[in-house]
């Protein structure tokens, strides 16, 4: 059965929540072959910017090891400051218009199959990064034709005319992450809205475009509130969904609740998939981009 939380935690309640202990089910190994060694000096010789370094991914090293990386464009810097994400919060530099080429390259250097590309939220732009990342998408779709894509997008405020030129751009999939149950999505996201970001995957989903979401547990969500995120992304047409644990990054970020059972993610996961689901990836080391080339099938 899975486990249920029946208090409403205000914010307060939510900082305020004991350190816990990791359970041994979230410890890692690191490995770091020739494939993780030989990534790595490309993420730096390019000066690339990936989520897997900068929100301190635990499966950075397998991920890499099997020759892969989520890549990160428009810099290191957002312009949000969301409770949950390590990534550096601040006034980010000018937007690098040779950056699509450099990641063009940089995916061909590391003969992927498959490449998935993340940013910052960049609000302090007129177009919020849209423009970056459709040449981005289309700069790697050039150089790179048998490599297939999916796009972490930010929600581009909701504005449709900047998803839009995403949309033109066509990568085979596109997701877009609730990150977590509508109750508590004010406290854990800072500027980020629960419906301005279904309004978008429902725009993808419309587009003939495979949209995916995911959603973090262990920050005081319940069983019910997990569920009806369920029913809310069916509801729009989304058929990916990836469910993970929430790993604190360091002590000014949000605290841990509870570290879900293993055996809980994958009563997730039949509950998902009963749903409609094509996908569910959902297990305490899930992220949004682990292993994403299952999701075009």
């Amino acid at each position: 059965m899975l486990n249920q939380i029946t208090t409403r935690q205000t914010m307060d309640d939510i900082r305020q929540t004991t350190l816990l202990r990791k359970p041994e089910w979230l410890k890692t190994k690191v490995p770091a072959g020739k494939e993780y060694i030989q990534v790595r000096e490309i993420v730096e010789n390019h000066k690339l910017h990936t989520i897997c370094t900068s929100g301190h991914c635990p499966n950075m090293h397998e991920c890499w090891g099997r020759g892969t990386a989520t890549l990160m464009i428009l810099g290191n810097i957002c312009t949000r400051s969301c409770g949950f994400c390590n990534v550096k919060t601040g006034r980010p530099l000018p937007a690098d218009w040779q950056e699509p080429e450099r990641v063009a390259q940089s995916v061909k250097l590391m003969r992927l199959k498959h490449v998935v590309i993340t940013s910052v939220d960049r609000d302090d732009l007129k177009d919020r990064g849209a423009e970056i990342w459709a040449m981005t998408i289309r700069a790697i779709k050039r150089d790179n034709p048998g490599t297939t894509m999916e796009t972490l997008i930010p929600d581009f405020d909701g504005r449709e005319d900047l998803l839009q030129m995403v949309l033109d751009a066509r990568p085979e999939v596109i997701s877009h992450n609730l990150e977590t149950v509508r109750r508590i999505t004010p406290w854990v996201r800072s500027r980020a809205k629960y419906d301005t970001s279904l309004k978008v995957l429902e725009l993808i989903v419309k587009s003939g475009i495979r949209a995916k979401s995911g959603i973090m547990l262990g920050l005081g969500e319940t069983q019910e509130e997990v569920l009806e995120t369920m029913d809310d992304l069916r509801r729009v047409g989304v058929h990916i969904m990836t469910i993970g644990q929430y790993l604190q990054p360091t002590r000014n970020h949000l605290p841990v609740k509870e570290f879900v059972n293993p055996e809980v993610f994958a009563e997730y996961e039949r509950e998902g998939l009963s749903r409609g689901f094509l996908h569910v990836e959902s297990g305490p080391m899930v992220r949004s981009s682990y292993r994403a080339e299952k999701h075009l099938l």
